[in-house]
């Protein structure tokens, strides 16, 4: 607390250097990170939701969520590919 509080009253945040811009909290960086953080979260959500309440194995969900997975790789593939045709 008080290196806090020394910090602060000497003015040595003023010789620290600021954050990048890509690596500031609203950048696209780290908002794609939070966003694969909070993918991360919603699986293991889903994982946990199929074993116990609808009482699937656990290697079960694995292979639901893996292809969901592949599915909607191919879902986002196509479409990227329709678009990438459509504007040439």
């Amino acid at each position: 607390k008080m290196d806090l509080i020394n910090f602060i009253g000497n003015q040595e945040w003023k010789s620290i250097e600021p954050v990048s811009s890509w690596l500031g909290p609203s950048s696209f960086l780290m908002s794609s990170m939070s966003a694969l953080f909070q993918l991360s979260t919603w699986i293991r959500h889903c994982c946990g939701y199929l074993t116990e309440k609808v009482g699937i194995p656990l290697w079960g969900s694995y292979a639901v969520l893996a292809l969901a997975a592949v599915f909607s790789a191919l879902i986002l593939g196509l479409v990227s590919e329709t678009l990438g045709l459509w504007l040439l």
